[in-house]
């Protein structure tokens, strides 16, 4: 879709796909051979030298890259009071890339003799293994780089709750400096799993679009005639301030994370509750955080992934909390253009939630060509709109049942 916020945000309101056939590995063979990818960008865009980043993980670079563009907006570098040890981080990374074909190496080599040696296996690894790269696999790897390039010493974390990580960390972000333990917190998420064994992996859950011959066409939340999601990849982040101290320095404020909401389903890893009991609440606890009344709230980001499951879920989950109103909010989900960047999703939805607020437009929810009488609300279908729009809510749901809700409202001074 874009390397930057006001690229990505255009592609949007335009309802353009960044969906095509996938290249970053031969996908051919595969069920699902379409996805998301991160096209023509390097890490030498953002001023970095590409041969410090050569054995870091692509996600590591996806983060580099979005914070560097995060903090020098901000302008939050150039306080002369700055703290760095009351400025921290706080990532929902996913695991880095696997190098699959190694492995698979040595898994050939192993069972070269009709049984699986583990001699040979050993050796092999030790032959063809890079340790550095074998590092970057830990999800904490991106939070340590990123802390790294601008002396932030402060409080320092990483959670992988699947589709929900990146709106955790914001949320868990936010209650650091409520709490009074960082002033800054670069806060956001990233992931890259379009390689054999993160398609594989969707693949056997049955939850990837295969919808090949049409990669534009393939997410389309809400709509009837869905079949699963799109993965995608990338990296998005925010800085996170204390509010007297923004307005002492004079930094453009965005709009306030006023919410935050978090629940589990404690029902299945792969099924969210069939009445939406972990959403439902989710949203009602980000509410109740913000002092806000369902009918306060001018537009959702759902997590509206394209499978059956969840678009019917989370439209039951509006429904019970927005009452007859549900019908008159504006819903929609931008992975039908951008796809799931899976732990990176959620932050990159509220950053949309902001342009919707800065602009008051409404990003659309493309291919929403086949009404589903189990999802009857209003979802933006196709085309943006023009509305007023000063209070975004974002859900974000992940695999094992985690739930997140971010509120965010327009700052007015």
């Amino acid at each position: 879709m874009g390397h930057d916020v006001e690229s990505v945000w255009s592609g949007l309101k335009e309802g353009k796909s960044g969906v095509a056939q996938t290249t970053l590995f031969d996908a051919s063979t595969f069920p699902t051979t379409i996805s998301a990818e991160v096209k023509n960008w390097d890490i030498s865009q953002v001023g970095e030298d590409p041969a410090v980043w050569n054995n870091r993980g692509r996600h590591s670079r996806f983060a580099a890259g979005a914070a560097r563009q995060a903090v020098q907006a901000s302008g939050v570098l150039d306080s002369p009071d700055l703290d760095p040890e009351r400025f921290g981080v706080y990532l929902g990374s996913g695991e880095g890339s696997q190098d699959f074909f190694s492995f698979a190496d040595m898994m050939a080599a192993a069972l070269t003799t009709g049984s699986f040696d583990v001699e040979r296996f050993i050796q092999r690894g030790l032959e063809l293994l890079n340790p550095a790269v074998e590092l970057e696999q830990e999800p904490n790897m991106p939070a340590g780089h990123v802390a790294a390039m601008f002396d932030a010493r402060g409080p320092n974390f990483n959670c992988l709750t699947a589709c929900a990580a990146s709106s955790q960390a914001v949320g868990e972000a936010t209650e650091i400096i409520r709490r009074g333990d960082a002033d800054v917190m670069l806060s956001g998420g990233t992931h890259s799993m379009i390689h054999p064994l993160g398609v594989t992996g969707f693949n056997l859950l049955t939850a990837l679009s295969r919808r090949n011959d049409e990669p534009t066409r393939a997410s389309r939340p809400f709509d009837r005639l869905r079949d699963g999601f799109v993965i995608g990849e990338g990296s998005a982040m925010v800085v996170l301030e204390e509010l007297d101290r923004a307005k002492r320095r004079g930094a453009t404020i965005y709009g306030e994370i006023v919410g935050y909401g978090a629940t589990a389903d404690a029902y299945r890893i792969t099924d969210i509750h069939p009445q939406g009991r972990g959403a439902i609440a989710c949203m009602r606890m980000a509410l109740a955080d913000a002092s806000l009344d369902a009918s306060d709230i001018h537009y959702v980001n759902a997590h509206g992934t394209s499978t059956a499951v969840n678009d019917r879920v989370e439209t039951v989950a509006c429904k019970e909390v927005f009452g007859q109103r549900a019908y008159e909010v504006p819903i929609s989900s931008t992975k039908s253009m951008m796809g799931h960047l899976i732990a990176a999703a959620g932050v990159t939805e509220l950053i949309v939630c902001l342009m919707a607020i800065r602009d008051q437009v409404l990003p659309p929810t493309i291919n929403y060509e086949n009404p589903d009488p189990d999802c009857d609300l209003d979802y933006v279908p196709n085309v943006a709109r023009e509305a007023p729009c000063d209070i975004a809510l974002n859900n974000s749901f992940g695999f094992g049942g985690q739930n997140i809700t971010l509120i965010v409202r327009r700052f007015a001074d």
